[in-house]
Formats: structure tokens, sequence, C-alpha cells
């Protein structure tokens, strides 16, 4: 194909052990742990799965100096476990096969203009704005690892060295499985696609200068910088 401009690079995340995940997607899930659903005032069993997405080219490498959001006074962090699927489909019917789609396991920060955020939900507007700008997808290496390496492990974010976010995985209100099984219902899910699961309570403000680190059991982390 004669492509009338350069095509941009694919967009990819490192993998532990050597090579590269093409991404193609970015879904994400809000409100999936029950504390954060209840800091940010609403109630965990109120309404199904929200779904929002972020553009592939928001994904920033592990170690990376990300620049202070654009047009926001209120950038949050949101530590995340991420999904990497190597299949898909649509309506995925069981668990064990939303499960075998699975490829592995990653560290990632939902990076919020939550000024953005506020203003949207007051107007019933969509969250493009508030969670779909540029590199504010921050996502470690991914593990290529059974969902049983996981364990108990906990999601911890730290900001500057200091503990801001501490929960087990098992604390979602929506499993893994489940959440494949709900995207697929409103998407074709396919290999390349990433998915951010949902962050604890303790979310809260980056400044420039801020270092963050995201770590999920002693295989995952991702680390950044805000300038």
């Amino acid at each position: 194909m004669n492509f009338v401009i350069d095509p941009p690079d694919r967009p990819a995340v490192a993998v532990k052990g050597g090579g590269a995940f093409p991404v193609r997607r970015i879904f994400c899930i809000g409100r999936n742990y029950a504390d954060h659903v209840r800091e940010m005032g609403g109630d965990p069993k109120s309404s199904p799965p929200v779904f929002f997405t972020k553009p592939a080219d928001a994904v920033v490498a592990d170690g990376a100096e990300i620049a202070f959001a654009q047009a926001t006074t209120n950038l949050h962090f949101e530590g995340e476990l991420v999904v990497a699927l190597a299949g898909g489909g649509k309506d995925i019917a069981s668990e064990d096969d939303a499960a075998a789609l699975i490829y592995g396991y990653a560290a990632g920060c939902d990076l919020t203009r939550r000024d953005h955020q506020a203003r949207a939900k007051q107007a019933g507007a969509p969250w493009d704005t508030a969670k779909g700008f540029d590199q504010s997808a921050p996502v470690g290496a991914i593990a290529p690892i059974d969902a049983a390496a996981l364990g108990a492990a906990r999601l911890q974010t730290r900001i500057n060295g200091d503990l801001r976010q501490d929960a087990p995985l098992d604390q979602m209100i929506w499993s893994i499985p489940e959440i494949i099984i709900a995207l697929s219902r409103q998407f074709e899910l396919k290999a390349g696609d990433l998915i951010f699961t949902g962050t604890p309570e303790g979310v809260g403000p980056l400044s420039p200068g801020d270092a963050a680190e995201v770590a999920i059991g002693d295989d995952l982390q991702v680390r950044f910088q805000i300038s």
C-alpha cells in the first residue's frame, strides 16, 4: 500500500525475557475496587462495569520521563494491573474461554486529568479528554505468566517513595475473566489488546518532579517521572 504520509510507529510494550508486545487497543474498567468506588462517592454494587478507552499510542515505557499533561491543573495517578491478550472474540461464553486468551500481565498507571473527569461527570459527557490524552498509559514489561502466579499479590503505588495505594488483587469487584467477558459483549477483542483492570483507593495528584512506581507482587512494576 502506498501511504500518502509516513505511517506512525506501532505502539508496543516490552516483554520480560525479550521481545515486544504490539498494542492494538487499550480498554480500561472504572470502579473495580470497592474502596476506590466509595472514595469517589459511588456505590460499588449499584451498576454494571464501566468501560472507557485510551489510544494505543498513549503507552509509555517503564522508566520514562512524562511531561505534565497539558490543559490540566489536577493530574492524578491510578495504579493498575494490566492484562495483555493473545486472542480475542465476541460474546465470549465462559470464564475458562476468557482466561485462555491472556498472554500475560503488567503493572500500569491510568493517568487521569481529574478536573476534566469531574466536569464530564457533572455534564454526563464522555471521559475522552480525562483519560485518553498523550502519555496517559505507562505500562511496565509484560510477564507471560499464569494467573496463579499472581497468587495473593498486592498492588502498591509509591510516589517519591511514599506508599499511596496498597490493596490485594482479590479486592476486585469483577474478576479478570468477568471483565473480558463483559468487554466481549461490546467489542470484538483481538490479540494485542491491553486491559487496565481498575485501581484501588488512594489515588491522588502528581506534580512536576514526582517519581512514581506501581508494583504488583515481585514480578510486575512500572516506574516513571513527571517533568
